[in-house]
């Protein structure tokens, strides 16, 4: 009989220590829904609570949370190419005094916008809808993997000995090349589209019922 009492007892302390750990955890998820205004949080809480999260779309806070994203790289182009270099002239013939060379170059160049550089006179805000007028996009980088990068072919003429700045000036104009190639493939119009996309599913996710970002 006094096991049986002690049982219940122990399983009455269990069952309240349970209440309490329930209530507790429930205040708290409350609280949290409340206060969950932004991302996934907020559209849980949104669907939990039944009723639309507010966000603070004031100018100052919307500018923040776009320059948040800073350096944003949209674009990566790939470049696979020979380019040649050379020594001589049109006089003398490139067997006897000539310097050549073919280099199998690998590079790559990156573009984005630099959300860094919104301006507040960039954003506009009115009953629900917003303007954003993106900073233009930029080549942020053109560079060659010198490892995937190499001298596939070399001929120096009898009577010359190798020039030792020709392979690093044909890099350097490997570099332009890729350069130019990209701006001419319009990596600059991808760059901007791809953020204006980012930027207008961020604005979306803030509660913006009209997006424009130019």
């Amino acid at each position: 009989m006094v096991e049986e009492r002690k049982h219940s007892g122990w399983a009455g302390r269990f069952v309240i220590a349970l209440t309490i750990v329930f209530l507790v955890g429930s205040v708290a998820t409350v609280l949290y829904l409340r206060h969950a205004v932004t991302g996934v949080s907020g559209r849980i809480a949104s669907l939990l609570l039944g009723r639309p999260v507010s966000y603070d779309t004031s100018v100052p806070v919307v500018i923040e949370k776009i320059q948040s994203l800073r350096r944003m790289e949209t674009v990566s182009y790939s470049m696979d190419t020979i380019v040649e270099g050379k020594r001589g002239n049109d006089v003398l013939p490139d067997l006897l005094f000539g310097d050549r060379l073919l280099l199998v170059v690998h590079g790559q160049a990156i573009a984005g916008v630099d959300l860094a550089k919104l301006k507040p006179e960039d954003v506009r805000v009115a009953n629900g809808a917003i303007h954003v007028e993106l900073p233009p996009s930029e080549l942020f980088s053109a560079n060659i993997d010198n490892q995937k990068t190499r001298v596939y072919l070399r001929t120096t003429g009898l009577f010359v000995p190798a020039d030792q700045n020709l392979e690093t000036e044909t890099r350097a104009k490997a570099e332009d090349q890729l350069k130019q190639a990209a701006l001419k493939d319009g990596i600059l119009d991808n760059a901007k589209r791809n953020a204006q996309a980012t930027v207008t599913t961020m604005l979306n996710g803030l509660g913006f019922t009209r997006v424009d970002v130019k």
